[in-house]
C-alpha cells in the first residue's frame, strides 16, 4: 500500500506543528495570497477611472478608444488577481486536506493501540464523532484561519492605506467600527464554545444510539422493544436537533450583525466625502476618487465582517479540538511480534470478574499439552466465552495462567501477541476481498484455508473469487460463511494456543466434523482450547472442561459422563436431537 504520510508531523498535540508540516504547500498559498490581495486594491482604482472616463466622455474632454484600452487594463489586471485566487483557493483546499488526513492517521493509529476496554469505556458513538466530525471541524478552522489571514488580514490592511492615502481624517472615521465588531466576536467565544462542546457530546450520544438501533433492529422487532426504543431514539434526536440550534444560532445570527456595523462609515463618505469633491472637505477630490474610496470601503467592510465571523469559525473548532486532544499523540510504535514455540499451558486457581460485577470463574485449573484439543462446555451463561477472555489478559484475573511457566499478565502485548491466537463469537471480518480477510495483506495461499474450512467450493462459484467483497461485517456471506472465513483467517497465523469461542455453531454437523478434522491436522503442533454448547465432537477430544457455579473439572469425555450427571444429561439430550443440522 501506498504510505500516504510521507512526512510525519513531529508533535502531533500541538496545533503549530501541521503548519509546520505544510510548508510547501503554505509557500505557494502565500505567493499567490498575496498577489490577490494585494491586487484587489486594483479593482476599486480602474473602477473609480472608469466612472472620470465616463463623465470625461459626456463632457467630451476623453475618447472612447482611451475608455477601451482603460477597459481592457481592468480585464487583464482582473484576470491576474482572479488566477491568483483560483491558485491559493486550490493550494488552502489542500492544506486542509492533507491537514485532515494527518490528524485522522494520528488519532486513528492511537485508537488502534488502545485495549477493548479503553474504547467500550469511551463509547462507540463519541469515538465516531471525535474521529469524523471533531477532525472535520478541526480542519475546517484550520483552512478558514488560513484563508482569512490573506483574504480578511492582508486585504484589510491594503484597502486601509488606500483609504488612508486618499483622506486619512475620513477614512479613519469610517474605520472605527470595524473593532467594534471584533469585540462583538471575542464576547461571543464562551458562548460559542459552551453550546459547541454540548452539540459534539449530544452528537455522540446520538451516534450510539444509531449504531444501537440499526445493530439490534431485528432483536428489538422480534421482542416487541421497537416502541421504547424509537421513543429513545426520539429523544435522541431531539436533543440533538435541540443542542445544535443552540450551537448554531450565535455562529449564523451574528455576521449580519458585524456586517451592518462594519458598514456604518458609510454614512461618513456620503457626507465628509461629498464635501471633497465639492472642494469643501479636507481633501480635493473627483469623482474618480470618490469612486474609488466608495468601492474600496465597501470591500474592507465585506472583509470586516468576515473577520469577525472567523473568530467564532476558530471558537468552534477549539471546542473540537480540545476532545481530540488527548488522542493527538505521536503513536506508540507497534511491538514486533515475538513467535513462541509450543509449550505447556497451566492454568491454576484462575479467578475472573468484570469491573463492578460479581466473580464469574473461581478456582478453575487445568494443564493442557502442545497438540491437544480440549474441549470448553457447560450452560448457558456459566463462563464459558468469559474463560476463553481471560487468555487474552484484557482485565486482571486472580490465580495463575502460566504458559511455559511463564505468568501470561507479565508479557509483554507482543510476546503474548506471540502466544495467543482467538477466535470470539463475533467474526469481526472486515469490508474488504475474502482473499485479504484471509491473509490480512501476507504473500500466501489463501485456497489451504480455505480447504481446510470447506469453503473453497463455495468462493470458486462466486464472480470474483478471492476478490469478491464480503461488505461490512461479511453482510453478504451467511452466517456460517462468516465463521468459516473467520476461521480460515485463524488458520492463516497460527499461533501455539488458540482460543475458539463455538467456531462451529452456524455450521451443519457434517460440516462441522469435515472442519474439525482439518482442524486438528493443521494444528497439531498447537493447544485448542475449542469452546463450544455442541457436543457432537466432544469424544474426540483430548480433553473436556466443564465449567459449573465458576468452577471447572476436568476429564477425558466418557470419564466426566460418569461422574457429572449434569454433563452426561446433556450430551444424551444432544445426540437424541437432528444429526444433520442446515447451515444458519
Amino acid at each position: 500500500m501506498k504510505n500516504t504520510e510521507r512526512v510525519p508531523v513531529r508533535q502531533p498535540d500541538r496545533v503549530l506543528s501541521y503548519f509546520e508540516n505544510q510548508r510547501p504547500v503554505l509557500a505557494v498559498v502565500t505567493v499567490s495570497g498575496l498577489i490577490y490581495n494585494l491586487g484587489l486594491v486594483v479593482g476599486p482604482w480602474f473602477e473609480g477611472q472608469l466612472a472620470q472616463y465616463l463623465l470625461g466622455i459626456l463632457n467630451g474632454n476623453e475618447t472612447f478608444a482611451a475608455m477601451a484600452a482603460l477597459c481592457a487594463g481592468y480585464l487583464i489586471a482582473i484576470a491576474v488577481v482572479q488566477g491568483s485566487r483560483f491558485i491559493k483557493r486550490l493550494y488552502v483546499r489542500k492544506f486542509a486536506n492533507n491537514i485532515n488526513r494527518s490528524m485522522k492517521q494520528v488519532l486513528y493509529a492511537n485508537l488502534v493501540r488502545k485495549d477493548k476496554v479503553e474504547l467500550e469505556q469511551a463509547g462507540t458513538g463519541t469515538l465516531m464523532t471525535k474521529a469524523i466530525s471533531d477532525v472535520d471541524a478541526c480542519a475546517e478552522g484550520m483552512r478558514k484561519f488560513t484563508t482569512e489571514i490573506f483574504d480578511t488580514g492582508i486585504a484589510l490592511l491594503a484597502y486601509a492605506v488606500m483609504l488612508l492615502g486618499y483622506d486619512w481624517r475620513l477614512a479613519l472615521l469610517c474605520l472605527v467600527f470595524a473593532p467594534i465588531s471584533y469585540y462583538i466576536a471575542e464576547q461571543m467565544k464562551t458562548l460559542v464554545q459552551r453550546t459547541g462542546a454540548a452539540n459534539k457530546e449530544s452528537t455522540g450520544r446520538l451516534s450510539a444510539a444509531t449504531l444501537d438501533r440499526v445493530s439490534g433492529a431485528l432483536t428489538y422487532r422480534v421482542y416487541g422493544c421497537e416502541p421504547q426504543r424509537d421513543a429513545a431514539y426520539e429523544a435522541c434526536l431531539q436533543d440533538y436537533e435541540r443542542t445544535a440550534v443552540k450551537a448554531g444560532l450565535p455562529v449564523a445570527a451574528m455576521p449580519p450583525l458585524y456586517g451592518v456595523i462594519s458598514t456604518t462609515g458609510v454614512l461618513f463618505i456620503f457626507t465628509f466625502g461629498a464635501r471633497n469633491v465639492a472642494g469643501t472637505g479636507w481633501a480635493a477630490w473627483d469623482i474618480a476618487a470618490f469612486t474609488t474610496f466608495l468601492s474600496c470601503f465597501g470591500k474592507l467592510a465585506v472583509k470586516s465582517s468576515h473577520a469577525a465571523k472567523l473568530f467564532n469559525a476558530v471558537q468552534k473548532a477549539q471546542v473540537s479540538w480540545g476532545r481530540i486532544k488527548p488522542l493527538m499523540r505521536q503513536p506508540d510504535p507497534l511491538p514486533e511480534e515475538i513467535p513462541a514455540k509450543p509449550e505447556t499451558l497451566t492454568v491454576n486457581k484462575l479467578g475472573f470478574a468484570y469491573r463492578g460485577g460479581a466473580p464469574v470463574l473461581q478456582d478453575v485449573t487445568f494443564t493442557a499439552q502442545p497438540g491437544r484439543i480440549f474441549g470448553i462446555t457447560g450452560a448457558v451463561a456459566c463462563g464459558k466465552s468469559t474463560l476463553g477472555k481471560a487468555f487474552l489478559c484484557e482485565l486482571p484475573y486472580t490465580g495463575s495462567i502460566q504458559y511455559g511457566g511463564r505468568e501470561m499478565a507479565g508479557m509483554t502485548d507482543a510476546e503474548r501477541c506471540g502466544v495467543v491466537g482467538y477466535l470470539g463469537h463475533d467474526p469481526e471480518l472486515l469490508s474488504d476481498s475474502i482473499r485479504n480477510n484471509i491473509l490480512l495483506g501476507r504473500d500466501d495461499d489463501a485456497w489451504k484455508y480455505l480447504r481446510a474450512v470447506c469453503l473453497e467450493d463455495e468462493v470458486k462459484a462466486m464472480p470474483n473469487g478471492l476478490d469478491t467483497r464480503v461488505g461490512d461485517g461479511g453482510v453478504r456471506l451467511s452466517g456460517g460463511q462468516q465463521q468459516r472465513l473467520a476461521l480460515a483467517r485463524t488458520l492463516a497465523h497460527p499461533r501455539p494456543l488458540l482460543v475458539l469461542d463455538d467456531p462451529f455453531s452456524a455450521l451443519d454437523r457434517k460440516t462441522e466434523e469435515q472442519v474439525f478434522d482439518n482442524l486438528r491436522k493443521m494444528t497439531a503442533g498447537s493447544t485448542v482450547l475449542l469452546i463450544s454448547h455442541r457436543l457432537y465432537l466432544f469424544p474426540q477430544m483430548d480433553g473436556v472442561l466443564w465449567i459449573q457455579d465458576g468452577k471447572a473439572v476436568c476429564a477425558a469425555h466418557e470419564e466426566l459422563i460418569a461422574q457429572n450427571p449434569q454433563y452426561a444429561a446433556l450430551v444424551n439430550a444432544q445426540e437424541g436431537g437432528e444429526q444433520d443440522e442446515p447451515e444458519k
